[in-house]
C-alpha cells in the first residue's frame, strides 16, 4: 500500500508538472507603420515540487521537468539550476530540464530547498529567459516515534484522595510534520499502573483511579505511560515513559497501645526526676502525622509521678516526681493517655485519635538509713554548769520495716575540745566539763545515728548548743585611764570622764553603777559624779595641789553591773599634779626641777652617765684582749696530711687498722729530715736531732714507732710533738680518769700506775700491755 501511494503520488506530480512547464508562445500584432510588435509574455509557470523523504529505491528520484516555450527540440537551449542543494543534492539534465534528487532527505533536517532556474542558449550563454525561484518541499513520512520530555517522573499524591484527582501530567513531542497527515498526531495510554491510576488520552493527566488508597498498605507505585502517533492507529509509532508515584501521609491513623496494662517497679530510695520506665503507643502515620503527647488523666500516683514524652523515640517517659515510702504505699496505679498532636480535620470520623492505657508501678524496699526526727536541734544550757549536766536529747528511727535499733555519737571534729558527750543509746547529750560564754557562745556539733546491725547506714544531724549567760564578770575600766589635775584647779572642777565594760550579756552588764569605796567617801582631795548614763566625772574637791609635796594620787573607784546578783570591782585611778598655766593648758607633769635645785643638775647627772659608758667600753676591750691571748699560737693548715687522723671517728680496731691504711702515714713529712720547725713562730735556736734516732722505715711496729715520736717530742724544745696526739695537748682540769696524754712524761719522776688497764676487758688489752710493758720487763729483769 505505502509502495502504491508513493508511486501514485510521484506520478501525479509528474503529470502536473508537465502540464505546468512554462513555455513561451509568439503573439503578433500590427503596428501603425506596418511594424510586427513582438510582445513577449513570461513562459514560466510555477508550483511548488514535492519529493519523499526518506527514499532509497536504486535511481536518483525524479523531482520534476523544467521546459521553457521557446525551446523548439533542436537541443540550442541550455537549463542551468542554482540556489540551495544545486549540483549536490539537486542536479539537472541541461537539454531536457529534468530534475532529480541524488541523495536521501530528511525532512527533520531539512524541510524545503530553494532553486533558481534558467534558460540559456547553450552557445553563446546568454539568457532567453530572466531566472525564476522554485520551491522543493520535502514531503513528510512517519519516521519519527515519539519521546516524552523525561525518561522518569516522580509525583505525590496525598493518600486516601478521591477517584480522579489529578497527580502529574506527562508530555510526548513527534519530530514528524504536524500538518501533514496523522504521523504527529499522538494519543496517551497507560500501560502498567491499573486499576490505581488512569491518564487523558489528549493531555497526558494522570489521575488516580481508585478511592481510599492507603499509604499505610502500598506507598509507591510505578506507572508505565505510552504516546502513540498516527492517532493511535495501528501503524503508528510509540514511545513509553516511566512515572512513580508515592503516597503521601494524611493522619488518618489514631494511636494504639499495643498492651492494655504496663507494669513497672522502684526503689524507694529513688530520687525525684528519676525514670522509672516507658510506654508507647503505635501510630502507622509518620512525620506530623505520627507525633504522639503522653499524659497521666487519672490514678492514685498522679501527685506522686509525672509523664514527659520523647519525641525521638515516640515513648511516654514515666519519672518519680516525689519521694517514696515503701512501708507508708507500696504500689500505685496511672492512667495514661496517648493521643495525635496534629488532627486533619478531613478524617475527624475515624477518631478519637487517641488511647489509653493503666501502668501499674509497685514501690520496692529499700535499705534506708536512721531518720531523724528534726532536721536540726537547737538546745540551750547556762555556762559554768557542772559537769555531767544534760543540755538535751535526739532522736532517730529507722524507716525500714525491721526497725534495727539505734546508736549515737558526736562527730568529734565538731567537738575537737571535747565538752559534751551523748549517751549511745536514748541520745542524751551532756556536758564533760564547764562551758564558757565569753570563750564560745554557740557549740555546733554533728550527731550520727548508725544502725546497730548494719553500720553502713548512718545519718547526721547538727546540733546547735547556745550557752546562756551568768553573771560571772564583774565589770572594769573600758581602758588604762591616766588622769591628770593642774595644781591650780579650782573646786568641784571636772577633769576627766571614765567608763566601764563588762565581759557578760547585756542583761548582766550594764547598767554600771560608779562609787566611792566607803572609807574614803569623804575624800578631801577628790570626789566621784555618776553620770547614770554607764559613764562617771571625776572632780577636784579642793583647790590647790603642789607637786612638790605630792604628784601622784590613787583614787579607787568601785563599779557594778546590772545582773543578778551584781557583781562589782574596784579600780583605781592615777591621778598625776601637772603644771598649767592661767588658762589651764598642760605645761609639765614632771616634779625633777623642784628635785634638782636640792641635788645634782642636769649637767652632771650627763657627765656620770658618760663616765660609765666610758668604763663599760674599757672593760669590754680589756676582756677582748685577753681572749685573744688565749689562742693557740700553732695554725694547722687544713691540708696538712698529718691531720687526717682528726677526721677518723671509728673507736679503732686496733691491730686491724694497720691492715687499713699505710703506717708511714703517720710520720711528719719533715720529720724525715730530723728537723722539725714551728710555724707559728721562729725558734730562738736550732734543734741538732739527736744521734741515734732515725726516720723510721715505712713498714715499722705500731709500738716502736709511737715511742720514737715520743722521745723526740719530749726532748724537742722549739716545737710542740707533730704526732696525732697533739690535739690532746690540753685536755682538762679535774678529770677523774686522769690524763693520758704524753705531754709531760718526761718531765716528771713519777710513774704512773696503769695496771687498772688490765680490769678494763679484752677491748683495751693492747693498751694494756702497751703501758705495762715497763712493769713487765721490770719484773722479768
Amino acid at each position: 500500500i505505502c509502495l502504491g501511494m508513493l508511486y501514485y503520488s510521484h506520478a501525479i506530480t509528474t503529470e502536473k508538472l508537465n502540464h505546468t512547464r512554462p513555455s513561451l508562445h509568439g503573439h503578433h500584432e500590427k503596428g501603425k507603420e506596418g511594424q510586427v510588435l513582438h510582445r513577449s509574455k513570461r513562459g514560466w509557470v510555477w508550483n511548488q515540487f514535492f519529493v519523499i523523504e526518506e527514499y532509497t529505491g536504486p535511481d536518483p528520484v525524479l523531482v520534476g521537468r523544467l521546459h521553457s516555450d521557446i525551446d523548439s527540440g533542436d537541443g540550442n537551449i541550455k537549463y542551468i539550476l542554482s540556489g540551495e542543494g544545486a549540483g549536490i543534492i539537486f542536479v539537472i539534465d541541461d537539454k531536457s530540464g529534468n530534475i532529480h534528487a541524488t541523495k536521501t532527505l530528511d525532512r527533520e533536517e531539512r524541510a524545503q530547498y530553494t532553486l533558481t532556474a534558467q534558460a540559456v542558449d547553450r552557445n553563446t550563454n546568454r539568457p532567453l529567459e530572466p531566472p525564476s525561484e522554485f520551491i522543493v518541499k520535502v514531503q513528510d513520512i512517519n519516521d519519527n516515534p515519539p519521546e516524552f520530555l523525561h525518561e522518569n517522573y516522580h509525583a505525590n499524591v496525598p493518600e486516601r484522595s478521591n477517584v480522579g484527582t489529578s497527580v502529574i501530567q506527562v508530555t510526548a513531542s513527534d519530530a514528524d510534520d504536524p500538518t501533514y497527515g496523522n504521523s504527529a498526531k499522538l494519543v496517551y495510554s497507560i500501560l502498567e499502573g491499573q486499576p490505581y491510576f488512569s491518564v487523558e488520552a489528549q493531555t497526558g493527566i494522570i489521575r488516580t483511579a481508585l478511592p481510599n488508597m492507603d499509604r499505610e498498605a502500598k506507598e509507591e507505585y510505578h506507572v508505565v505511560i505510552q504516546a502513540k502517533d498516527m492517532g493511535g492507529h495501528m501503524g503508528g509509532l510509540s514511545g513509553t515513559t516511566k512515572v512513580t508515584i508515592t503516597l503521601t501521609d494524611v493522619n488518618d491513623n489514631p494511636p494504639k497501645f499495643p498492651q492494655s496494662v504496663y507494669q513497672m517497679s522502684v526503689s524507694e530510695a529513688a530520687v525525684p526526676g528519676e525514670e522509672v520506665g516507658r510506654v508507647k503507643a503505635k501510630d502507622p502515620d509518620i512525620g506530623e502525622n505520627g507525633l504522639v503527647a503522653y499524659s497521666i488523666i487519672d490514678g492514685d500516683g498522679m501527685d506522686m509521678f509525672e509523664i514527659t514524652t520523647d519525641y525521638e523515640t515516640q515513648e511516654g517517659v514515666v519519672k518519680l516526681k516525689k519521694v517514696l515510702d515503701f512501708e507508708t504505699k507500696k504500689s500505685y496505679s496511672l492512667k495514661v493517655e496517648a493521643a495525635n498532636v496534629h488532627i486533619d480535620p478531613k478524617f475527624i470520623s475515624n477518631g478519637p485519635f487517641k488511647d489509653t492505657v493503666t501502668v501499674k508501678i509497685s514501690v520496692e524496699d529499700a535499705d534506708e538509713p536512721p531518720v531523724f526526727l528534726k532536721p536540726s536541734y537547737i538546745f540551750e544550757v547556762q555556762e559554768n554548769a557542772a559537769s555531767g549536766t544534760v543540755v538535751g536529747k535526739v532522736h532517730a528511727k529507722d524507716p525500714d520495716a525491721a526497725n534495727s535499733a539505734i546508736r549515737y555519737s558526736i562527730d568529734r571534729h565538731t567537738d575537737l575540745e571535747r565538752y559534751f558527750i551523748i549517751n549511745a543509746e536514748d541520745g542524751n547529750i551532756k556536758t564533760i566539763k564547764a562551758l564558757d560564754r565569753e570563750e564560745i557562745a554557740w557549740h555546733n556539733i554533728s550527731v550520727f545515728a548508725v544502725e546497730v546491725h548494719k553500720q553502713h547506714q548512718e545519718a547526721k544531724v547538727p546540733v546547735a548548743i547556745k550557752v546562756i549567760d551568768v553573771n560571772d564578770n564583774a565589770p572594769k575600766f573600758a581602758a588604762a585611764y591616766e588622769a591628770f589635775v593642774c595644781e591650780n584647779a579650782r573646786s568641784n572642777q571636772q577633769f576627766i570622764t571614765i567608763s566601764a565594760d563588762d565581759k557578760d550579756d547585756s542583761a548582766n552588764g550594764p547598767r554600771f553603777i560608779f562609787s566611792l569605796p566607803p572609807e574614803i567617801i569623804h575624800n578631801p582631795n577628790f570626789t566621784l559624779r555618776d553620770n547614770r548614763d554607764n559613764t562617771a566625772s571625776v572632780l577636784v574637791r579642793r583647790e590647790g595641789f603642789s607637786r612638790q609635796k605630792q604628784d601622784l594620787y590613787l583614787l579607787p573607784i568601785v563599779i557594778s553591773d546590772g545582773g543578778l546578783p551584781p557583781m562589782s570591782s574596784t579600780n583605781t585611778l592615777t591621778i598625776r599634779v601637772c603644771g598649767c598655766d592661767s588658762n589651764g593648758s598642760l605645761l609639765s607633769c614632771n616634779a625633777e626641777a623642784y628635785i634638782l635645785n636640792a641635788g645634782l643638775s642636769t649637767g652632771a647627772l650627763i657627765a656620770i652617765l658618760a663616765c660609765i659608758v666610758i668604763l663599760l667600753v674599757i672593760v669590754v676591750l680589756f676582756v677582748t684582749l685577753k681572749r685573744q691571748k688565749k689562742e693557740p699560737l700553732i695554725v694547722f693548715e687544713e691540708e696538712d696530711v698529718r691531720e687526717n687522723i682528726i677526721t677518723y671517728d671509728d673507736e679503732g680496731g686496733g691491730e686491724e687498722d694497720t691492715e687499713a691504711f699505710d703506717i708511714a702515714t703517720l710520720q711528719n713529712p719533715d720529720g724525715i729530715n730530723g728537723f722539725i720547725p714551728r710555724k707559728d713562730i721562729k725558734p730562738e735556736y736550732q734543734y741538732m736531732p739527736r744521734p741515734g734516732l732515725r726516720p723510721a722505715p715505712n713498714s715499722v711496729d705500731v709500738d716502736d714507732f709511737i715511742n720514737t715520736r715520743i722521745q723526740e717530742a719530749d726532748n724537742d724544745p722549739t716545737a710542740p710533738p707533730y704526732d696525732s696526739i697533739q690535739i690532746y695537748g690540753y685536755e682538762g682540769r679535774g678529770s677523774v680518769a686522769g690524763s693520758l696524754s704524753s705531754l709531760e712524761s718526761a718531765t716528771t719522776d713519777s710513774d704512773l700506775d696503769y695496771d687498772y688497764l688490765q680490769n678494763w676487758g679484752p677491748r683495751f688489752k693492747k693498751l694494756a700491755d702497751l703501758y705495762g710493758s715497763k712493769d713487765t720487763f721490770d719484773d722479768d729483769s
